[in-house]
């Protein structure tokens, strides 16, 4: 294929489980960044913005990202602000698909008051009640989810299976020769 999957969208959109799920069936290997950024740092993305702040993880999440940018083959979940580079965004879309994940901010509040992992995982981007802060930064980040993405899917109203499925065709339409890759996924069409 040469080429990368990378999702983007707000937090609890589904960017890993869905990642996760769509390097399984195409055979790629999966690289949640906000992982990654942990596992070399050795500590959560919590500690690490309350040590120095969201400027410091912001600097580490775009080197990595641009280290990725030269990677091939691989399913890439991104951090929800990853869209804020948007300096690196061509070479961001030039490198594969960039498939959008979005979901309803009622359902995205959902999603992080129900998931243990938020409070490490996930700090507060503005310190702001959940529901006002979903809605305050996806105001100025949907604008550059739409304008950087080739593929808009809503995980709020899909089951997991039809969004792998939209996925992998949109693969195939833009990638025709990943037919030995893509072949193997085991979704029903």
């Amino acid at each position: 294929m040469s080429k990368n999957i990378i999702l983007i969208g707000y937090r609890a959109t589904g960017k890993t489980t869905v990642g996760q799920e769509l390097a399984t069936h195409l055979g790629l290997r999966f690289i949640d960044m906000d992982h990654e950024v942990e596992q070399r740092q050795g500590r959560s993305i919590s500690e690490m913005v309350a040590d120095q702040g969201w400027s410091y993880f912001r600097r580490l999440e775009r080197e990595l990202l641009e280290e990725l940018l030269g990677w091939r083959d691989v399913v890439i979940s991104t951090g929800g602000g990853v869209i804020l580079n948007q300096d690196l965004w061509p070479r961001v879309k030039a490198s594969g698909l960039v498939v959008w994940l979005t979901a309803d901010r009622k359902t995205i509040c959902q999603r992080l008051l129900g998931d243990d992992q938020t409070a490490s995982q996930r700090p507060s981007l503005t310190g702001s009640d959940p529901f006002a802060e979903i809605a305050q930064v996806l105001a100025q980040r949907e604008p550059l989810y739409r304008a950087g993405s080739h593929l808009e899917v809503d995980t709020g109203c899909l089951g997991l299976d039809e969004i792998i499925s939209l996925i992998v065709n949109r693969v195939r339409e833009l990638y025709p020769m990943t037919e030995g890759i893509t072949g193997t996924t085991g979704i029903d069409e």
